[in-house]
């Protein structure tokens, strides 16, 4: 129903101010169609369950007009997809669990929704050892053919799809604003990206500002769009744990990553821990607990994206190439063997770990306290220091502290 009356009704009903989900299809079951029920007027208007929703009824149809004739102008722009919950390309996997969304915005690749994919959130003043977490668990999903989803928010939402794009995966950004809104501002690099590579996704009409009433709602579509949730790093109060208590009510798996327990963004990773969510090292934790995922690395989904982006003229060679290395490099591996997701990244032995990096732990440090552990002068530590930071073994925090960051244990 591209252009029919069924479907402008139905964006229009979608639209209407005060009409939740459970009332739209409430109405479509008892008039038979959108269309019957747009058609209906003062009738619909006597029977709807709330006084706000009678009065926007009655005073404010035209808005939902006028909403949804700007919703079709913008479906006209390239990769630009109105999808509506009675569509047979709507994600399917939204019907699990909640009431489905009667109208999606959907920008870039929508064949990204109906893969297998998995949530990662968590805290928005991440660590950098959580930033990199969580960008290394998005690098591993794509190399497992998993799509990563998230909310685009700063911090560990950001690294996650940074993390799936660098391997050319798939990744979803579920946002808490109209789609024609970028939040926060500083990510509209990362969401032209998003929208070229992956999907960006709202059920926000367009022009939705940024409100605090919005994100719960997101956070919601995260997790019904996802066979698990992964919480990387979270504070007791943080969002992410209302995602990961929502994923758990509509029967999905919830992982969590745990850290130091002087950290208080660890605090909410640890509750969920000790609520029954499995504490998560390696992508091999999260696979041994949802069968529903490929459980091997397939090379030929991150072939076939990559093609994508080549001139026609260019693919079929690419992609003979690319087959040909496919089968030689699975021809070498044992049946069970899964590259890229074992926990299989060997730690640092003593001899090989610089005396102040030990000593340092995975805790956040002042260097005047790894002076007065070490015995050493302040100079001194400063200088190694520096080096560890220009390394990679390291990052400076607020305060003047410095953390020490572990080894990637999604890789080889």
């Amino acid at each position: 129903m591209k252009n029919s009356a069924e479907r402008l009704a139905w964006i229009q009903l979608a639209l209407m101010p005060y009409i939740g989900a459970e009332t739209f299809y409430e109405l479509c079951r008892h008039y038979g169609s959108a269309a019957a029920v747009w058609a209906a007027e003062q009738e619909v208007g006597a029977i709807l369950p709330s006084r706000p929703a009678q009065e926007a009824w009655r005073s404010r149809r035209h808005e939902a007009e006028a909403a949804a004739e700007a919703a079709l102008a913008w479906e006209q722009q390239a990769n630009c997809r109105l999808l509506l919950a009675c569509d047979a390309d709507f994600p399917p996997q939204l019907g699990e669990g909640i009431t489905a969304p009667p109208l999606l915005f959907a920008r870039g690749n929508t064949e990204w929704l109906h893969r297998p994919s998995v949530a990662i959130v968590g805290s928005r003043h991440a660590t950098p050892q959580a930033m990199r977490i969580a960008g290394e668990f998005g690098e591993a999903l794509a190399a497992a053919g998993i799509v990563t989803v998230s909310g685009m928010a700063a911090g560990i939402d950001s690294a996650a799809h940074e993390g799936a794009l660098r391997k050319q995966g798939g990744t979803v950004a579920v946002w808490g604003t109209g789609i024609d809104r970028v939040y926060p501002v500083a990510n509209k690099a990362l969401a032209h990206r998003i929208a070229e590579e992956g999907c960006v996704l709202s059920e926000f009409p367009l022009g939705t500002r940024p409100l605090a009433g919005n994100f719960p709602r997101r956070n919601r579509l995260i997790a019904a769009l996802s066979s698990a949730v992964l919480v990387v790093e979270a504070a007791l109060e943080s969002g992410s744990l209302i995602t990961a208590r929502l994923a758990a009510d509509m029967g999905r798996e919830v992982f969590a990553v745990p850290g130091s327990i002087d950290n208080p963004h660890s605090k909410g990773c640890h509750a969920l821990i000790k609520q029954g969510a499995k504490l998560t090292e390696t992508l091999a934790d999260i696979l041994e607990e949802c069968p529903q995922l490929p459980q091997t690395v397939s090379p030929n989904r991150q072939t076939a994206v990559q093609a994508k982006r080549l001139p026609e003229s260019e693919r079929s060679e690419f992609l003979q190439n690319q087959n040909a290395d496919g089968e030689h490099r699975q021809a070498e591996l044992l049946p069970n063997e899964q590259p890229a997701l074992a926990d299989t990244a060997p730690e640092p032995s003593e001899t090989e770990t610089s005396p102040l990096l030990q000593a340092m732990g995975y805790d956040p440090v002042h260097p005047d306290s790894l002076a007065e552990m070490l015995k050493l002068p302040a100079a001194d530590v400063y200088a190694e220091l520096t080096l560890l930071e220009i390394n990679g073994q390291i990052a400076p925090l607020s305060g003047g502290r410095y953390q020490r960051i572990a080894p990637n244990r999604n890789t080889k």
